[in-house]
């Protein structure tokens, strides 16, 4: 199977997903990540994926500019509930958030499910150097601009994440 953007990709045997080669993604500084690419089979406009795919690898690392304020405001979050612990990193301010995180490698492109917006979302799931355990998971709105990030918890937004309408356009909503 080919799909525009990623050229060959196969059939993972236990889900059924697409799953392509690893490619260089210039938003995070060319790293190799294999993109996994769920439901395209049976979507109706599967055009939104490719356009989703093709505006991400399209990003460079600019594009996370302005995510770096949620970003850091988890960092502050996980921080205040981990407490004092002198191994704790220290991040200075927003501008500093990004030397530590990495990306994990593997990225998720799927719609939205029917209780949500039914938009393609490009979801990266990051390590970061605050939260070992549940990491950083940074979602790109049609592949084209942050619009969640936070704790890896698998949703594609806030609304979904926390059952809430009126958190449509919210990047980073506190947890717990």
């Amino acid at each position: 199977m080919e799909i525009p953007g990623f050229g060959l990709v196969t059939v993972d045997a236990d889900f059924g997903d697409y799953v392509s080669s690893p490619l260089a993604v210039p938003v995070f500084g060319d790293a190799l990540c294999q993109f996994v690419v769920a439901g395209y089979d049976d979507d109706d406009a599967r055009v939104d994926f490719e356009t989703a795919i093709n505006a991400f690898l399209g990003l460079d690392e600019s594009a996370l500019k302005s995510a770096s304020v949620p970003v850091f405001q988890y960092y502050l979050d996980v921080k205040a509930e981990v407490g004092g612990d002198e191994d704790f990193v220290s991040i200075a301010g927003p501008d500093d958030v990004w030397s530590h995180v990495r990306p994990g490698g593997e990225v998720s492109v799927q719609r939205e499910d029917a209780h949500g917006d039914r938009q393609v979302y490009v979801s990266v799931e990051c390590q970061c150097a605050w939260e070992p355990e549940h990491g950083l998971q940074i979602v790109f709105r049609h592949g084209c601009s942050v619009s969640k990030v936070g704790p890896f918890d698998s949703h594609l937004t806030n609304v979904s994440a926390f059952d809430r309408a009126d958190l449509a356009d919210v990047v980073y909503h506190r947890f717990g």
